[in-house]
């Protein structure tokens, strides 16, 4: 994990100690960490992370406004949520801002590693419980915003060959990249480069983006997909 270069922020600083120890423990490199929104924000151009594992609750500037702000920068961080709330309300604030994951407090230390190396890799994480709730939140949103965003292309849609087009469709499914390149006998590093290639075709960001799209589009029909 010597790649992944984090963030901490977070206003309790035993817990945020706690959080850079298991992490550095883990390989990764904490780059800063950080017991206020705008310290986050000041510091995340100068130190680069990949991943900005961030609390809701700052003193300042609250972690969602926080998420928001990484996520616009020119070479953004993805973000993990790491909160002491599960409600959904905060959940849904959280990945509409554009967090990658979301965490609960509760969660084990191991839990938290793997977390974080698959939010770096761009694959979306929730706690059990909370996935279904944002994918179903995706499914409202999308279904609201498919004829707006067909109004809005000026420009014939990217093409994605068949390969990219089966790996975005079981994104849209859920899978994770090893269920993915399981499913379709591929490596785990070639679902991620086709990932990526989708990614920069679609102009998104992220996971969290890519399953909207996708759900948008109705590529999670449930169709199998074959290698």
């Amino acid at each position: 994990m010597t790649d992944v270069r984090v963030l901490v922020v977070d206003d309790h600083p035993m817990w945020r100690d706690a959080v850079e120890r298991d992490l550095t423990e883990a390989g990764c490199t904490v780059v800063a960490t950080a017991g206020e929104g705008t310290k986050a924000l000041r510091v995340t151009p100068a130190v680069a992370p990949t991943v900005a594992v961030v609390d809701l609750q700052l003193p300042d500037v609250s972690g969602v406004e926080v998420t928001r702000r990484l996520v616009a920068m020119d070479t953004p961080p993805r973000v993990l949520v790491l909160s002491a709330s599960g409600e959904h309300d905060d959940v849904l604030e959280a990945v509409k801002a554009g967090a990658t994951g979301y965490l609960v407090k509760s969660a084990s230390r191991t839990e938290l590693i793997d977390a974080v190396q698959r939010v770096h890799e761009g694959e979306a994480v929730f706690t059990p419980g909370l996935a279904g709730l944002v994918l179903g939140e995706y499914r409202r949103l999308s279904s609201q915003a498919t004829a707006a965003q067909h109004e809005d292309r000026d420009t014939a849609a990217p093409r994605l060959t068949e390969r990219e087009t089966q790996v975005l469709r079981l994104v849209a499914k859920g899978l994770t990249y090893k269920q993915i390149a399981t499913r379709l006998s591929v490596s785990h590093r070639t679902v991620q480069n086709h990932v990526q290639n989708v990614l920069g075709k679609l102009q998104l960001h992220n996971r969290v983006q890519l399953v909207r799209y996708a759900l948008a589009e109705g590529l999670d029909d449930g169709t199998e997909e074959t290698p």
